[in-house]
C-alpha cells in the first residue's frame, strides 16, 4: 500500500512492520526490502534534512529515523549477529561440539602468557621452547602474536602445553585481551626485582575479565634486589593469594634467564588446570578454532598461524577464515615440520588461504570449496560496506550549513596496512586512544594486512578529505607507489609502533586551529597631540615602557579605561625620520588612525603571538 511520506511522497507505509538490515546498508538495500523506489527514499532523507545518495552505506540512526516516518521498525544487524545468521543459513553452527559427553576427550590447555613490559615473558618463552624469539623485533618489543606447544612430564605422566604468546607494550591491549578469551589459563610474569606495575594489574583485568585462572611466574630471582615475597603480599591487594599464604593461587620462582625451574612452572600449569578445569572437546568433527596470528610470505602466499578448539583440521579440508577462504594445502608446527593434522588445542600455520584473515577471526571447516568461498564472499561484501561508512558520513543540511558558516571540522582519515595483523590491531587500538580535543577527529576506514595496494591508494583518494596511508613493516606494490606519487597521496612507513603513535599525534596537533594570545610590546604616554594634513591628529610621545613598533596593534587607555581598541600604528616617527620601533625613554610621534585623542592618555602596543599546543 503507497502513503504519502514526508513532505507528500510516495512510499510504502510498514505498519509497524520489523526490518533487519546489517550494518553499512545503503538506501537500495532498504529499497528492496520494502519493495520501494531507491529515488523516494532519498526524496525522504533529503526531507529529513539528510544528505544521501542511493549507493551510499547509511549511518544506523538515519536507517531507523527513515524506518520511523515510513513506520517499520528498523534492525540494524550486528556483524556477530549477520555472521550467525550467515552460517545458519549454511547449517553450520560455530562455536560448539558435536555429539554428546561421550564423544568428549582431555585436551591439553592453553595457556596466555602476560605481564609488565620488560618482565621476561619472551625470555620465559625462550626458556620454554629453547628458541629465540626477540632477537628479530624491532625495539626489542614482541610486536608478533605466535603460539607453541611444548610437552613435559608430569607425575610420570607425558602432558602437553600450548603456549600463545602476547606483546608486552601497552599499545597492545587489545591483542592482550583477546589472548585471554582465547585461552584456558594465564600465566603472569612478575620480575621479583620490579614487581607490580600498571601493565600486571591491566593482565589481571583482562584474565579476570576472560573467567581463568592464574598462575604467577615470579621471574629475575637471580637479579640483585629481588624479593618473591614482596611480589606474594602485592598480589594478595588484587585477589591473587599464594598457596602458602593459605590461597589458591599457585607462585612459582623462576629464571628465565638461567632457565632455572621451567620444570616446577610447567607443572603447575599442568596442575592448575586439572584442578579447576575439565579441559575436553571433540576430536570427530570438522575443525573450528581462532586465527592466533596471519601475514602474507612472498613465497608461500597468505600464511595463517590457527589454533584449533575443536574438531581435528587436515590436509585438504575446505576452511574459511574471517574473510579468507581457501583449501588446506599444509600445515607446519612452531619448529617448521609438515603436520598432516591438528587436533584440539594444537597450534598450526596453514598455507592454502586466498587472502590474509585477521587476527581473532574464526575458522571452521566446510564440506566444499563452493560454500567456502560463498561465505567469505558474503564476509568480504560486508566488510566493504562497513569501509564506505566509515569513509564517507552522511551530513544533515543543517551541519553542511554550519560546517560552510564556521570552517569544517578536521578530521585524519587513515588506511593502515601492517604485516601481520596482530600489529594492525594494535595500532588502530592505539591510535584510536590519541585525544587533542574535539577539534579534530580521527578515523580509520580501512585496516589490512600485506603490501599497500592500487585499491587502498584509490580508497584515499575517494574518501572525503583524502586518507594518509600508515604502512607498518610493509611498502606499497608498484604501481600502487605510482599512483601515490601521480595523485599526491600520503604514505608513510613504520616499524616501531611508538614512532607511529607519537607522529599521528602531532599531525593532529597540527591541525588545530592555532590559538593566539595577546603579548604586551610596550606603552607611551601622549605628552602633546599634533594635526597633520591627511592623516589627522599624532600623538607626540614618551615610549614609558617596552617599545613601540610600527604596524603593531594598539589601543588608547584614558584614565585606566579602554576608549579606542583594535587600532594600529599606522605611522611612527622620531623626530622627522620615520621609524621601525622607538624604545623606553625614547620620544616619538605615534598615529594610530584614531583623532580623539587627548593629553595624558596612554598608548599600548601589542601583538598576537600563536600559543604553543601542548
Amino acid at each position: 500500500m503507497q502513503a504519502p511520506a514526508a513532505g507528500g511522497i510516495s512510499a510504502p507505509r510498514g505498519n509497524g512492520k520489523t526490518i533487519r538490515l546489517p550494518q553499512g546498508a545503503t538506501l537500495t538495500d532498504f529499497a528492496e526490502k520494502i519493495g520501494a523506489n531507491p529515488a523516494s527514499l532519498v526524496a525522504i532523507m533529503m526531507h529529513l534534512g539528510k544528505m544521501v545518495t542511493a549507493t551510499q552505506s547509511v549511518d544506523p540512526d538515519d536507517l531507523q529515523a527513515l524506518g520511523l516516518e515510513l513506520d517499520f521498525d528498523v534492525q540494524v544487524v550486528s556483524p556477530e549477529d549477520e555472521d550467525r545468521a550467515l552460517l545458519e543459513s549454511f547449517d553450520i553452527e560455530y562455536g560448539e561440539d558435536e555429539g554428546g559427553e561421550e564423544n568428549q576427550l582431555p585436551r591439553p590447555p592453553v595457556v596466555t602468557v602476560m605481564g609488565h613490559v620488560d618482565h621476561g615473558k619472551t625470555k620465559l618463552l625462550d626458556a620454554v621452547r629453547s628458541a629465540n624469539v626477540q632477537a628479530g623485533e624491532a625495539g626489542g618489543i614482541t610486536q608478533h602474536i605466535g603460539a607453541y606447544q611444548v610437552e613435559t612430564q608430569v607425575d610420570g605422566e607425558d602432558r602437553k602445553i600450548t603456549f600463545i604468546d602476547t606483546p608486552g607494550h601497552e599499545a597492545f591491549t587489545a591483542m592482550r585481551a583477546r589472548g585471554a578469551d582465547t585461552t584456558d589459563l594465564v600465566v603472569l610474569v612478575v620480575a621479583a626485582d620490579d614487581g607490580v606495575k600498571p601493565q600486571t594489574t591491566e593482565a589481571i583485568d583482562h584474565a579476570t575479565a576472560a573467567g581463568v585462572p592464574i598462575v604467577v611466574a615470579v621471574n629475575k630471582i637471580d637479579v640483585e634486589g629481588a624479593d618473591t615475597n614482596r611480589v606474594r603480599a602485592q598480589l594478595t591487594e588484587y585477589g591473587l593469594v599464594a598457596e602458602e599464604f593459605g590461597g589458591s593461587t599457585q607462585f612459582v620462582d623462576v629464571s628465565a634467564k638461567q632457565r632455572e625451574n621451567i620444570d616446577g612452572l610447567l607443572e603447575a600449569i599442568v596442575l592448575t588446570a586439572d584442578a579447576e578445569l575439565d579441559l575436553k572437546a571433540n576430536p570427530d568433527m570438522p575443525a573450528q578454532g581462532s586465527a592466533i596470528e596471519a601475514h602474507l610470505d612472498k613465497g608461500r602466499g597468505a600464511v595463517a598461524t590457527v589454533l584449533v578448539q575443536r574438531g581435528t583440521l587436515r590436509v585438504g579440508d575446505s576452511i574459511v577464515c574471517g574473510v579468507a577462504n581457501g583449501r588446506v594445502r599444509a600445515m607446519l608446527d612452531e619448529n617448521g615440520n609438515n603436520v598432516k593434522e591438528a587436533g584440539p588445542s594444537r597450534p598450526v600455520m596453514v598455507l592454502g588461504l586466498a587472502a590474509v584473515p585477521g587476527a581473532g577471526d574464526n575458522f571452521l571447516v566446510v564440506d566444499d570449496d563452493r560454500i567456502a568461498r560463498q561465505i567469505a564472499d558474503k564476509r568480504v561484501a560486508r566488510k566493504r560496506n562497513a569501509e564506505l561508512l566509515k569513509s564517507r558520513k552522511s551530513s544533515s543540511l543543517e551541519e553542511l550549513f554550519k560546517d560552510f558558516q564556521e570552517g569544517k571540522r578536521q578530521e585524519l582519515l587513515l588506511i593502515l596496512k601492517g604485516d601481520v595483523s596482530g600489529s594492525v590491531e594494535a595500532l588502530e587500538d592505539s591510535l584510536l586512544k590519541i585525544d587533542v580535543g574535539d577539534e579534530v577527529g580521527l578515523r580509520i576506514i580501512r585496516r589490512g594486512v600485506g603490501a599497500i595496494t592500487q585499491d587502498d591508494v584509490n580508497l584515499s583518494l575517494a574518501s572525503e578529505e583524502g586518507a594518509v596511508i600508515l604502512g607498518f613493516n610493509v611498502r606499497p606494490e608498484r604501481n600502487a607507489q605510482d599512483l601515490a606519487d601521480r595523485e599526491g597521496v600520503d604514505i608513510r612507513y613504520y616499524s616501531v609502533i611508538y614512532q607511529a603513535i607519537d607522529e599521528i599525534e602531532a599531525a593532529l596537533k597540527g591541525m588545530l586551529k592555532p590559538e593566539f594570545e595577546e603579548a604586551q610590546l610596550g606603552t607611551a604616554q601622549v605628552r602633546e597631540i599634533f594635526k597633520v594634513p591627511r592623516i589627522g591628529n599624532v600623538a607626540g610621545s614618551m615610549v614609558t615602557s617596552g617599545i613601540i613598533q610600527r604596524n603593531a596593534k594598539a589601543r588608547l587607555v584614558r584614565d585606566g579605561v579602554v576608549v579606542a581598541d583594535n587600532l594600529t600604528v599606522s605611522s611612527l616617527r622620531r623626530f622627522k625620520e620615520d621609524a621601525t620601533e622607538v624604545r623606553e625613554g625614547f620620544e616619538c610621534g605615534i598615529g594610530v588612525g584614531y583623532n580623539d585623542i587627548k593629553l595624558d592618555d596612554v598608548i599600548e602596543c601589542f601583538e598576537m603571538r600563536e600559543k604553543p599546543r601542548t
